[in-house]
């Protein structure tokens, strides 16, 4: 039995954790693994390699991927799936890993449907799939914008301003929400929520009433960019308002512990599937449990937000 595992779309701290669970759970079970390198354009290239206990060592800790990832608009086409599955036939491997967001996922699906024995994992910093709790990555860029968020607390309360953080994540505000939460986040702008500035602004006028110095404004991208929100803010409020673009710091940085967990469990167990000849499937985890569900069933689930996070941080940052 051959394994092939690779990485797509926006890397994620923790995907070397899944390539690394994945390779030592194979080998321990005398399975050929190959590492297939830059994601689908990699595959359609044949840039594959095979892997030993050796090739993953001292990457645990590491942020990206060591198999580099890539978008190919190419294989989203019905020629392009054919021909990673004509290259995986040639170099013999019987199932594939494959590690990414949601563009990946369908990736999955689409080679499925050909026939090839797939098995996905989530590796997205943005939180955005319906079927798993949690993504591989999102912890990581949570504790990378409140990391931030703190230190832009400190010269935001030395000048008495507002500053708007914005936060990765595209549609979903799940970045925003929980490093808002925990960054005591004077108030919340997500995709989820419709928009009330003009309840924003009051809101952290009244604050401003009672004494608070500053005030931070969590941002996520899908809502449209800081500097616009900056003029807005500032000129319902007169109060001095910058802003700050977290950007690609959240995609990088040696991943956390709950990262590092849910990678590997999720790679041992994509192994443990595939030698069980249970693909088909992605690695989920729902309530603390590890999982496999259906590709298109899974891709179904519908996102899900959590309003209730939500209430709780509009109590909590009055």
């Amino acid at each position: 039995m051959r394994i092939g595992v690779l990485t797509s779309g926006g890397d994620a701290p923790g995907m070397n954790a899944a390539i690394r669970a994945v390779v030592r759970t194979a080998i321990f079970n005398k399975v050929e693994v190959y590492g297939i390198n830059r994601g689908f354009a990699g595959l359609l290239e044949g840039d594959i390699t095979p892997f030993s206990v050796y090739s993953v060592a001292d990457i645990l800790q590491r942020g990206g991927t060591i198999l580099r990832t890539s978008r190919s608009e190419f294989f989203a086409t019905e020629a392009g799936v054919k021909q990673g599955a004509k290259v995986l036939e040639e170099y013999g491997i019987d199932h594939l890993i494959i590690i990414g967001g949601d563009g990946s996922m369908n990736g999955a699906l689409a080679l499925q449907k050909l026939g090839v024995s797939v098995v996905g994992i989530p590796g997205t910093i943005d939180n955005d799939l319906g079927f798993t709790d949690y993504t591989i990555g999102f912890d990581t860029a949570v504790t990378t914008a409140l990391d931030a968020i703190s230190k832009i607390r400190d010269t935001t309360y030395s000048h008495n301003r507002i500053n708007v953080v914005q936060v990765m994540g595209r549609k979903c505000g799940d970045i925003a929400l929980y490093s808002g939460l925990s960054g005591g986040a004077e108030a919340l702008i997500l995709p989820e929520v419709e928009t009330d500035l003009d309840a924003i602004c009051l809101r952290l006028l009244q604050g401003k009433d009672r004494g608070k110095l500053h005030s931070i404004v969590m941002l996520a991208e899908g809502c449209g960019n800081y500097r616009d929100y900056c003029v807005k803010i500032e000129e319902k409020t007169q109060v001095t308002t910058k802003g700050t673009n977290l950007g690609y710091i959240q995609r990088g940085g040696s991943p956390s512990n709950m990262d590092r967990n849910l990678a590997s469990f999720m790679g041992y167990n994509a192994v443990l599937s595939i030698i069980k000849k249970e693909t088909g499937t992605v690695m989920a985890q729902r309530c603390g449990s590890y999982l496999g569900i259906p590709i298109e069933e899974a891709l179904a689930m519908p996102k899900i937000f959590r309003q209730d996070i939500y209430d709780m941080a509009s109590v909590l940052s009055i």
